[in-house]
């Protein structure tokens, strides 16, 4: 295990930060790098937007876009844990509407069926990209006919998902998805606890975890810390405007997202990761298994369905070789196309937290995203 020296650390954020906020990359953003024991380091830069100079503090609420997919994961477990579920069973065990799927093509334009599919859906395939919902180009002519009511709510919605083709056979491919697997879960985490999902989530995780600003509909009080969203357009910052009642692109609040629907804090969002980090213990609740959190963070698809540098565990992607540029193997966590990112990083008994909101450099792939994973390698000695 290496030493992380706190103050190279700080001196690292602060002048990233500065940077960013001086190219218009950011207005702002609030960082956290903890251990199992304490916080070692917090900060908060920038101000809200270009429009409000109210500096950033640990009020400040953010949309955490796919950075809820791994609550949903730990959801998942938390049945696992009591025996309600395993990540092998069939989907149709749950929802019989998804028996017998089949899988479909793009031919002459429209999507057509080819035939029926040779591997039943399970919940593992969910929650590893590698189900075929909403995937490729069918996926995409299919997620424009969602029709608005079926929007409004999460069962209406995964029944419609139910009467859809896969795109490719399940665990054959990678191919993210970005809600509808996660849906899915979500609703089936509703038919087993008999309890709608974010009344199970608050039970069940974030109020073990202390995350009283973790929530899919915000109070009155919590719309008006959201963060607003970040833009940059001829190389100067603005405001995006979102939808009204909708915390994910055009979804409203109504339909609990299982992949893409929570606001955190910073202090949340990190309570949550210290919870992984210390192996689903925290404030002396155990919110899942020790099992669960390594079947969580261990690859779950061969690398034949993901080769390269990282693969996917239950709801997270998991570094799996020392190629991978600044975390070691075995770091698990994710992101969110706002912006946001977390890891936990075992091997050196540390979690990290980056929360920002912007329509500009988002997603797994956003430079804000790997440059605090740099500043932080470059803080060991």
């Amino acid at each position: 295990m290496k030493q992380l020296n706190i103050k190279a650390l700080a001196e690292n954020f602060k002048s990233r930060a500065e940077k960013d906020i001086k190219e218009n990359n950011i207005s702002g953003a609030s960082i956290a790098v903890i251990s199992p024991d304490e916080t070692l380091y917090k900060a908060h830069f920038g101000t809200l937007s270009a429009k409000d100079n109210t500096p950033l503090d640990d009020s400040v609420l953010f949309r955490m876009a796919s950075m809820t997919k791994p609550v949903t994961a730990v959801a998942i477990m938390a049945l696992y844990d009591r025996g309600l579920i395993d990540i092998d069973d069939p989907v149709e065990n749950y929802l019989p509407q998804f028996r017998d799927k089949y899988i479909v093509k793009m031919i002459d334009g429209g999507v057509e069926k080819v035939c029926k599919a040779k591997t039943t859906l399970t919940v593992k395939h969910l929650l590893t990209h590698t189900s075929g919902l909403l995937a490729g180009e069918c996926g995409v002519v299919y997620a424009n006919k969602l029709f608005a009511e079926a929007n409004k709510t999460l069962k209406g919605t995964v029944d419609y998902y139910s009467s859809i083709g896969l795109s490719f056979e399940p665990y054959t491919k990678n191919e993210y998805s970005p809600t509808a697997a996660f849906d899915v879960l979500a609703r089936i985490v509703e038919v087993i606890s008999d309890t709608d999902y974010a009344e199970f989530v608050k039970k069940y995780i974030t109020e073990p975890c202390g995350m009283t600003d973790t929530v899919f509909v915000p109070t009155e009080e919590q719309w008006r810390r959201i963060i607003p969203m970040h833009t940059k357009e001829n190389g100067k910052s603005g405001v995006f405007e979102m939808k009204d009642g909708c915390i994910f692109e055009n979804v409203p609040v109504t339909h609990y997202l299982g992949g893409a629907g929570l606001i955190s804090s910073l202090d949340d969002y990190t309570s949550f990761a210290k919870m992984l980090l210390n192996k689903g213990e925290i404030n002396g609740n155990r919110v899942i298994s020790e099992k669960a959190v390594k079947l969580i963070s261990t690859p779950q698809v061969p690398e034949s369905i993901m080769p390269g540098n990282e693969r996917w565990g239950l709801g997270v992607r998991v570094i799996t070789s020392e190629n991978y540029r600044y975390l070691p193997v075995g770091t698990f966590g994710w992101s969110g196309a706002y912006g946001t990112h977390f890891w936990i990083d075992p091997v050196n008994s540390i979690a990290a937290v980056y929360m920002k909101n912007s329509m500009y450099d988002g997603g797994s792939c956003a430079v804000t995203a790997a440059n605090f994973e740099k500043d932080v390698f470059n803080s060991f000695e």
